[in-house]
C-alpha cells in the first residue's frame, strides 16, 4: 500500500469506527463494517441484535398510535395492507392533483427499469393540492410508518412512476429478492392504479423481518465475505438471498402483492422483498414514503428533520444536499414532465 492511501486510512480511521453504532451499512464502504475478523468475532451479529433489542423497545410506544389489528398483521407477515384507504371522492381528487399538472421530475435507470421520481414537499402543496398534502400528514399513514421503523420522525415523501422494460440492457436489479439493510425501516406505497399480478407487484417474504437464530447465522456467514461479493449492492450491506438459502432459513416464497389502486402498502424492509418481474412493457404511478434513522437510539423522537421549516420541505432539502455533494443522490434531474411522459433517460 503506498504511502498516501496508509496516511488516508489513518485518518479515516476514526470515522469508519464512529460509524459501527449508526445506520452505516457498506461493508466495501467501510473496512471495519466490512473486516472479515471483526465479524467473526460477532461485529456484524452484535449490530442486528443491539438494534432489534431497540426496535422492540420503541415499537412498544409507539404502538399506542396503531390498532391492533395492523400491529397483528405486521408480527405476522412484515408488511400491512390497506385497501380502500380514502373515500372513493378523495382519492378521485388526488388523482386529479397528480396525475394531470407536469411535475420537477428526476429519473434513474435501473437495467430495464427506470423509475422516475417526484420529491415532496408538503408545505407548497397545501394550497392547490390538499388532497395529496392532507394524505402526507394524514397521521394514520404517519403513525403505521413510524410503527414499523420503530423510530419517529418525519418520512421522506415523493411521486414515484415506475417504467419497467423500458428498453433496458440489464435486468431490474429490484427483482432480486433481498433486505434493505441490517436494521428495520419502513417504507410506504399508495397505489393510484390497480397492480395485477403480470403489472410488476411488489413482493415480500412472509415472516422475514422476524430476527430468528437461522437469520442471525445466515447473516453471519453472509458478513464474512460481503466485502468482496461480486454484487455491489450486497457489498453496499443490501444482502441479496437466494432460493436455496430462503429454503435452508425456512422461509416461505415470496408473496407477490396484486392490489387494486387506493391501498396502501407499509413494509420493513429488514425483511426480503423485492419487485416483480413483469414480463411486458408496463407503468404505474404511486406515493411512495420512506423512513430510516439510527437504529441504535433508545428513544423515538428528537429528530432533527421534524424541526418546524425543515418537516415540510424535505424534498427540497435532499435537492440542496445533493447539490452541495453531502448526500449524493442517484437521480438526474430531466425537467418538468408530466407522470405518464415517456422516460428521459
Amino acid at each position: 500500500m503506498r504511502v498516501g492511501a496508509v496516511l488516508v486510512s489513518i485518518l479515516k480511521a476514526p470515522l469508519w469506527v464512529a460509524a459501527v453504532p449508526t445506520g452505516a451499512k457498506s461493508f466495501v464502504g467501510n473496512p471495519v463494517i466490512g473486516s472479515a475478523r471483526l465479524n467473526r468475532w460477532g461485529l456484524h451479529v452484535s449490530r442486528i441484535r443491539v438494534a432489534a433489542v431497540l426496535a422492540g423497545w420503541r415499537r412498544r410506544w409507539l404502538g399506542r398510535h396503531v390498532p391492533a389489528d395492523q400491529q397483528a398483521a405486521f408480527a405476522r407477515d412484515g408488511f400491512v395492507v390497506l385497501p380502500d384507504f380514502l373515500p372513493a371522492a378523495d382519492f378521485a381528487r388526488l388523482r386529479a392533483e397528480t396525475l394531470d399538472t407536469p411535475w420537477d421530475a428526476h429519473e434513474m435507470r435501473q437495467g430495464s427499469t427506470v423509475t422516475r421520481r417526484i420529491l415532496l414537499d408538503s408545505g407548497p402543496l397545501r394550497r392547490d393540492k390538499p388532497v395529496l398534502a392532507g394524505l402526507l400528514r394524514s397521521r394514520k399513514v404517519l403513525s403505521l410508518l413510524r410503527y414499523i421503523a420503530s423510530r419517529g420522525g418525519e418520512p421522506a415523501f415523493s411521486i414515484q412512476c415506475i417504467i419497467a422494460n423500458a428498453h433496458g440492457s440489464a435486468d431490474d436489479p429490484q427483482c432480486v429478492v433481498h433486505a434493505d439493510t441490517f436494521h428495520s425501516t419502513a417504507k410506504a406505497w399508495f397505489f393510484l392504479h390497480d397492480v395485477g399480478p403480470e403489472e410488476g407487484p411488489f413482493l415480500y417474504v412472509p415472516g422475514s423481518h422476524a430476527l430468528t437464530p437461522q437469520r442471525l447465522a445466515w447473516e453471519r456467514e453472509q458478513s464474512l465475505s460481503a466485502r468482496t461479493h461480486p454484487s455491489r449492492d450486497h457489498a453496499e450491506g443490501s444482502f441479496r438471498i437466494s432460493a436455496e438459502d430462503r429454503q435452508r432459513l425456512g422461509l416461505p416464497a415470496p408473496k407477490s402483492i396484486a392490489v387494486r389502486a387506493n391501498t396502501l402498502i407499509v413494509a420493513d424492509t429488514f425483511g426480503f422483498h423485492g419487485r416483480t418481474p413483469s414480463p411486458t412493457p408496463t407503468r404505474r404511478i404511486e406515493i411512495y414514503g420512506s423512513l430510516r434513522r439510527n437504529p441504535f437510539a433508545p428513544w423515538t423522537g428528537l429528530d432533527p428533520l421534524s424541526l418546524p421549516g425543515i418537516k415540510s420541505r424535505l424534498g427540497s432539502a435532499l435537492v440542496v444536499l445533493d447539490k452541495l455533494g453531502i448526500a449524493r443522490m442517484p437521480w438526474r434531474s430531466v425537467g418538468r414532465i408530466r407522470l405518464d411522459a415517456p422516460p428521459q433517460i
